[in-house]
């Protein structure tokens, strides 16, 4: 699909796990199988909160707490270990798309002042594999990803910069906008000035959500036509 070059008005950054769609905790699992198969670590996130973090802080806190040689080579290991066992979670693991997801991103598809984009902790291939697996994948050509940044500042910041050369025009921060199911993502948001849209159907309720002032608050997506009017406020 080519580039939309200098049409763009809008550039909609979506979150993937809580935000878009459910995996059912395949994630998570396909990490801790690794770990326990492949590192011989029992129990391997007792006590290590994953929502809203990067796949890249979540293996920083797991090499460091069970003091882990910490190599390229052996993060390397880790990464490919996780990965090959995502798709077999996926299957086996009751996950789904989130209400209105789809319908809200086929409508944003057919603005050609529009640009989709993700915004995501994931490692990039472990993205796409969930993408695929749901599939929503069409709908996307660039992103931020936590393959290298352990905060999600840094991803938000990194996700603009490659939308900016994507689309080879400059994007305003205020034509930003994230659309997350955390605390992380709205913080991250404004760190990059973006407007901050929050949609409660992961891990955090819509009243805890509230306490950080986000732009937008929703129960999820489900309302198209309401939600898509906020997602395009200037």
């Amino acid at each position: 699909m080519p580039a939309k070059v200098m049409t763009v008005q809008q550039v909609l950054f979506f979150d993937i796990d809580g935000t878009m769609l459910s995996t059912g905790g395949a994630g998570q699992r396909a990490m801790e199988l690794a770990l326990v198969e492949e590192f011989r670590i029992r129990f391997p996130f007792e006590g290590v909160l994953t929502a809203g973090r990067t796949d890249r802080g979540i293996a920083d806190e797991i090499f460091a707490r069970y003091d882990l040689v910490d190599s390229p080579a052996e993060r390397e290991r880790f990464m490919r270990s996780y990965l090959e066992r995502l798709p077999d979670c996926l299957q086996t693991l009751p996950g789904a798309l989130l209400p209105g997801v789809r319908d809200l991103l086929h409508h944003f598809q057919q603005h050609d002042s529009v640009h989709l984009s993700l915004l995501t902790g994931n490692y990039v291939e472990g993205a796409w594999i969930k993408l695929r697996h749901f599939g929503i994948d069409h709908f996307f050509e660039t992103g931020g990803f936590g393959d290298n940044h352990a905060h999600r500042n840094d991803v938000a910041r990194l996700a603009l910069d490659t939308v900016r050369v994507h689309l080879k025009c400059h994007v305003s921060d205020r034509a930003a906008c994230v659309i997350g199911d955390t605390p992380a993502d709205i913080s991250c948001a404004r760190s990059v000035n973006a407007r901050a849209v929050a949609v409660a159907t992961g891990m955090y309720s819509f009243a805890e959500l509230q306490i950080h002032q986000p732009d937008h608050l929703f129960t999820d997506l489900s309302d198209t036509t309401i939600v898509a009017q906020c997602l395009l406020q200037a």
